[in-house]
């Protein structure tokens, strides 16, 4: 994982819950390709077939809400989604999120579907490269941005633990 993320924007609205992102029925399976083709396909059904690698969804308040199937933010990141930024975020789905290597960001920022967006996650700035706004944002950890590096905190354990 770069520290630097640049990607187009899928916008979203508030309280996106984990059954939206990916709906219990397809839970049957650990394949994350069959997963990641029905991301939020009951809010958006052609979104899995629209995306491309370094995407980042950009939704208001609360995402990630409901239960807490970590298969969620796998299924999103499997998908090419890149980073996620809302308004807010259910607290287990951002420790999910987290944990498996996806970069969640809280920030409340000015941007339109389409726009490309680049994110600096060390000095916390994301810069709107369509509309040319830059917003400030809440720098990563350097804890966390070692966990996003390494790809999750599986694999962070695994690098320090050195077997």
């Amino acid at each position: 994982m770069n520290k630097i993320i640049e990607g187009r924007t899928w916008k979203f609205p508030d309280n996106i819950d984990t059954d939206v992102i990916i709906p219990g029925r397809y839970l049957r399976t650990f394949n994350l390709d069959e997963l990641a083709s029905h991301i939020m396909e009951g809010i958006r059904p052609d979104f899995p077939a629209k995306i491309k690698k370094g995407d980042i969804i950009l939704a208001g308040k609360n995402f990630g809400c409901g239960s807490s199937r970590e298969q969620a933010p796998r299924a999103l990141k499997h998908a090419g989604i890149s980073a996620i930024i809302a308004k807010s975020f259910a607290r287990i789905f951002y420790r999910n999120a987290i944990n498996i290597g996806l970069p969640v960001i809280v920030a409340d920022i000015k941007a339109e579907e389409g726009d490309i967006l680049k994110i600096d996650l060390e000095k916390g700035i994301i810069e709107n490269k369509t509309s040319g706004e830059t917003f400030k944002i809440k720098p990563f950890n350097d804890f966390i941005l070692e966990i996003l590096e390494d790809g999750g905190l599986v694999e962070h354990y695994l690098k320090k633990v050195a077997y």
